[in-house]
């Protein structure tokens, strides 16, 4: 059974990283959905998943260099908001589990405290969560502060040794991307107690693909196909 996984909840369907695409996610039934996250200026977790705010909104400019107040103000698509992660764990409701990705300076903490406050104050699991990232010292961050949630370590390319570098930051799975991807790589990674997830796969034929490989989730835009 392979795990399904909304990227940036359905962004075949929807303005990536809003709160409509992420609606698109859970009505198209997925296991799980993906997102990113910096902390704005004024120190919120905002979902937005490059540095500066030019390609997805009709603003410019970095997203850690404005308040939530000014990130509000713009068009994320079809008149749809930048998202605070409270929102958008707000609106899953644990109906999947939410693979956030560290993205900003400084996230790993700030994700940590949120999501302590998510299990102690609203029921919420720390299996409904899964922490990702490409940069592995926020990750062993991370994982330094709570060892009970699952953490992804994000690559392109095959590292020597295979994925051997993820049981340094105790990752539970290695999210690699379809380029990359190999039945070597797969076997290792499993041989090594660890997950593999792939993104990001749209084609219906690499999906199948990727089926046959034996990877253990997917990620796309189009989550229904999977």
């Amino acid at each position: 059974m392979v795990i399904k996984i909304g990227h940036r909840g359905a962004m075949g369907y929807a303005p990536e990283n809003t709160l409509l695409s992420f609606k698109k996610a859970l009505e198209l039934r997925v296991d799980a959905v993906e997102l990113d996250v910096y902390v704005c200026k004024t120190g919120e977790l905002v979902v937005i998943h490059d540095d500066k705010v030019d390609r997805t909104t009709d603003g410019q400019g970095y997203v850690i260099e404005k308040s939530l107040e000014e990130l509000k103000k713009l068009n994320a698509g079809q008149g749809e908001q930048i998202p605070l992660l409270t929102e958008v764990l707000d609106l899953v409701n644990r109906k999947a589990k939410v693979n956030i990705e560290l993205k900003g300076p400084g996230t790993a903490s700030s994700v940590f405290e949120l999501i302590e406050e998510y299990v102690k104050k609203k029921n919420w699991e720390y299996s409904d969560f899964l922490v990702s990232s490409f940069n592995h010292y926020e990750l062993k961050k991370f994982n330094e502060l709570n060892s009970n949630i699952k953490i992804g370590a994000i690559i392109t390319g095959i590292p020597i040794g295979f994925a051997e570098f993820a049981q340094k930051v105790n990752a539970d799975s290695v999210n690699l991307c379809i380029e990359f991807i190999s039945k070597e790589f797969v076997e290792d990674a499993h041989k090594k107690g660890l997950n593999v997830f792939v993104w990001t796969v749209n084609d219906r034929d690499d999906i199948e693909k990727m089926k046959q490989l034996g990877v253990d989730g997917i990620f796309s835009n189009f989550p229904d196909r999977l």
